[in-house]
């Protein structure tokens, strides 16, 4: 191998230095380089000798490695040739082993061939024996007789039995009677062992008698005694489902220790509880309170089939069989098919008879008698035709203030429906639950919706006042704001606990519709009690203008000595228009609020309009007919609706005209407020200038 430049100078320099007179640097010797070569000449040739010393060992190594390779190649061959021998030897041994199996096989079979029929004829003589002491009617043998040997007795007997029963009767009926007799004690003894071993609580035992009975005709009684037994003390407290699903529980770890097919045992101890426990327990519970209270014994129907729905639930744990699912259905329909079958009818005649209580029992706390609606007497006739116009047909209903809208009737009806529908789904076939579920929808609508909010807008309507009625009271808005908010609880049960259980059905349009029918023919008579209320308000509006507004009010007598504010008639409409804007707000919501009031602006808008007209103006009463306009924009702006406040903008923009100078009509007229205006407007207001006529004003329009 190469050595590098660095470790060869490292070498030279220490080899130097080490050789006296050797040193490039000086010392205590002066350089010699004769020394140095000398020095150098020696070591190259110790280092020769060192070589050749060095490569004579290797070669000695070379040749010793490859003397031993090729005895060890030798060694392998010798092996491998040693392995092959041995897997032939093997081979033959397997074969041999292969051979001698098969002949021990068929010895075997030849054996079995020849014990087989001979222990059968050993047991044949074995059970001829015994037959022949059934014979003689003397039962010698210990077997018999021995009770510790009663399993070896059990099954000779049952033997016996299946042997006996292939005999002829005429011939042999005594003995076949005395086999049957002894058949049936012993059958008797087992399950009596069986029983008493269960008592004591002996697992062994009882899987030992099991095993012998399993052959016997009274296995299944053994099988009853036991779940007769399980029962025993396991219903002391007075939650039924709760004991039968701990006994479940522990039985479910005894019976597979015990009996060779658990599932059977398991399922008819289920049975046996449904059938007898739990039926009996829902027959008692529910009769004593089908006739006489029907209330409880819906509640009691919802809660009994609930928990035994969740106890079916539980049971589906246990190893039951195939199809434990419809073996425990079919279990539950057995106990409540008699209650279910009549279940809707109850609950709706239920429903019926206790929304109607709890409207009446609200109205008999208002002293109120209702009203037929809909009939047809004259007076109800002057009333539909009152309440669509304005026109004067006697006097209306005074309901003191009172709407006949409550919230506790409605969460009440509410209330009971949730109840109804939770009912419902839980107890209906799920094929009936959407038409079920309609029906309940439907009397929901005839009590809440008909009876009550209809009601209470038809009364509403009726008492709103006419148009030109003084000092009216208008209690209709508190009618709409109590009937939105009855909407929303309404609309909220919809959604919450009526759609999910027709949201996949067709039923889901048919209650999608009578919905929208129900909400639309009310949205008609709220619209209509609206529009009348809106009447009655501008009604009032007039009636504060014609009592207070004075003639003279636009034409001082003494011009000179006049306050320029608004008049009195004015600020009392503001008050009362201030006063029904409030109310609106607190009656209406969301986009109601802006269209009613849109039509109340529009229509204090017109009013005004119209009563601004009727006077004539002198050049300081148009000063104050301009600040009365001003204070109706006041007015206007608590509307927060942009196109009442543009209306008022335009009136007071055309009340200019009442105080401009004539030569500035015409600039005026052509403002930008003004210059959309019909002439004929412009021109009307002009006319009421005191100096219409005077000043000849009438050719700024020409």
């Amino acid at each position: 191998p190469k050595i590098s430049p660095q470790l060869y100078n490292e070498y030279i320099e220490r080899l130097a230095w080490r050789t006296p007179g050797g040193g490039s640097k000086g010392g205590a010797e002066a350089f010699d380089p004769k020394r140095l070569l000398e020095e150098f000449e020696n070591h190259i040739e110790e280092l020769k000798q060192l070589d050749e010393k060095i490569q004579r060992r290797v070669e000695k190594l070379e040749h010793q490695c490859h003397r031993e390779a090729k005895e060890f190649a030798h060694k392998v061959q010798d092996l491998q040739r040693s392995n092959q021998v041995a897997f032939q030897h093997f081979q033959e041994l397997d074969e041999h082993i292969s051979y001698v199996a098969t002949k021990v096989c068929h010895l075997g079979d030849q054996l079995e061939g020849v014990n087989t029929p001979r222990q059968r004829a050993v047991e044949a003589q074995r059970l001829m024996t015994y037959f022949n002491e059934f014979l003689d009617g003397d039962l010698r043998s210990d077997v018999f007789n021995n009770p510790e040997k009663i399993k070896e007795a059990a099954d000779i007997i049952q033997k016996l039995h299946l042997i006996a029963q292939e005999l002829p009767f005429d011939r042999f009926a005594d003995v076949k009677a005395k086999i049957a007799s002894k058949y049936h004690d012993l059958e008797r003894q087992l399950v009596q062992e069986f029983t008493a071993a269960q008592r004591r609580g002996e697992i062994g035992r009882m899987r030992e008698v099991a095993a012998v009975l399993l052959h016997f005709k009274g296995y299944a009684h053994c099988v009853d005694v036991y779940i007769k037994q399980c029962q025993e003390g396991a219903y002391m407290r007075s939650d039924v489902f709760e004991d039968t699903a701990l006994l479940c529980q522990r039985v479910n770890k005894q019976v597979g220790e015990v009996f060779q097919s658990p599932e059977t045992v398991m399922a008819k101890l289920i049975q046996n509880i449904f059938e007898n426990k739990l039926q009996a327990h829902v027959k008692e519970k529910l009769d004593e309170t089908r006739r006489s209270d029907i209330e409880q014994y819906l509640k009691n129907l919802y809660d009994l089939y609930t928990r035994t729905t969740a106890l079916a639930a539980k049971l589906t744990e246990f190893n039951l069989g195939s199809d434990k699912h419809t073996f425990l259905s079919k279990l539950i329909k057995n106990i409540f098919s008699t209650y279910l079958e009549s279940y809707i009818e109850m609950e709706k005649d239920y429903l019926r008879t206790r929304s109607a209580m709890i409207l009446q029992r609200y109205y008999d706390s208002k002293n109120h008698q209702k009203r037929p609606l809909g009939g047809g007497s004259i007076q109800e006739l002057k009333e539909r035709i009152r309440q669509r116009t304005n026109l004067p047909l006697g006097p209306s209903i005074d309901t003191h203030g009172e709407t006949f809208l409550s919230q506790e009737v409605v969460v009440n009806l509410l209330q009971e429906t949730r109840h109804a529908f939770e009912r419902c789904n839980r107890l209906s076939d799920p094929s009936d639950l959407p038409k079920n579920a309609f029906s309940i929808f439907l009397l929901l609508v005839e009590h809440l919706c008909v009876d009550h909010i209809d009601y209470a807008l038809e009364i509403g309507l009726s008492a709103i006042p006419s148009a030109d009625a003084k000092n009216a009271n208008l209690y209709f808005l508190d009618v709409v704001q109590q009937a939105n908010t009855i909407f929303h609880l309404f609309d909220k049960q919809f959604n919450d606990h009526l759609m999910p259980l027709i949201s996949s059905s067709p039923k889901l349009t048919e209650c999608l519709h009578k919905k929208k029918e129900v909400i639309e023919q009310m949205e008609v008579k709220l619209d209509t009690g609206i529009d009348r209320t809106l009447n009655c308000m501008v009604g009032q509006m007039k009636h504060i203008l014609a009592t207070e507004q004075k003639k003279t009010d636009f034409r001082p007598e003494d011009e000179n000595n006049v306050m320029i504010q608004c008049t009195a008639a004015c600020s009392k409409v503001c008050v009362y228009v201030s006063r029904q804007v409030e109310r609106v707000r607190k009656s209406m919501d969301g986009k109601n609020v802006d269209t009613v009031l849109t039509e109340l602006g529009v229509r204090f808008h017109h009013l005004i309009h119209e009563h601004l007209q009727q006077y004539s103006y002198s050049s300081m009463g148009g000063m104050l007919a301009i600040c009365d306009v001003a204070e109706y924009r006041k007015s206007a702006k608590d509307f927060r609706v942009p196109l009442v406040l543009q209306l008022f903008d335009t009136l007071h923009a055309l009340c200019n005209l009442l105080v401009v100078a004539p030569d500035n009509l015409k600039q005026v007229c052509f403002g930008e407020q003004l210059t959309n205006l019909d002439r004929n407007l412009l021109h009307a207001f002009v006319q009421l200038r005191v100096d219409y006529r005077q000043a000849r004003l009438g050719r700024h329009f020409s």
